[in-house]
């Protein structure tokens, strides 16, 4: 019996263009630069590779410069994680928005891990 896994939202304003950012989130030489040690793709497929193992995530949408959704394969259906490009209202300041699945119990530690790799990105784009 899984625990069944909740959707979890964070946030990161980013001091770049949409275009610029959506490149890093959404191709696989951006995705290289800063989310895993290798990463190809065929036929909406991602793979991607950390220390020698190898996860493949489907894309399921996305729109040029707002978004992209995967689905890991291995996963329920149901689970995905989501880059989004939000513009702020108020500043019209960028905003990376990353939305994952993860055990209640497990969401501060998963989000430890996406503070990790986004300052990695933020360091790519020379935002810090």
């Amino acid at each position: 019996n899984r625990m069944a896994k909740q959707l979890y939202t964070l946030e990161f304003p980013v001091r770049c263009s949409p275009v610029i950012l959506y490149e890093f989130l959404a191709s696989p030489a951006g995705l290289q630069e800063w989310f895993a040690d290798r990463v190809d793709d065929r036929d909406n497929i991602f793979s991607f590779t950390w220390n020698g193992t190898i996860e493949k995530a489907e894309v399921l949408e996305k729109e040029q410069d707002k978004f992209i959704r995967f689905h890991w394969l291995h996963a329920p259906k149901e689970e995905f994680f989501e880059f989004k490009i939000e513009k702020s209202e108020v500043t019209n300041q960028t905003i990376l928005v990353i939305k994952d699945f993860a055990e209640k119990k497990e969401i501060k530690d998963q989000s430890r891990l996406w503070d990790y790799q986004v300052k990695e990105l933020f360091h790519r784009l020379g935002s810090n």
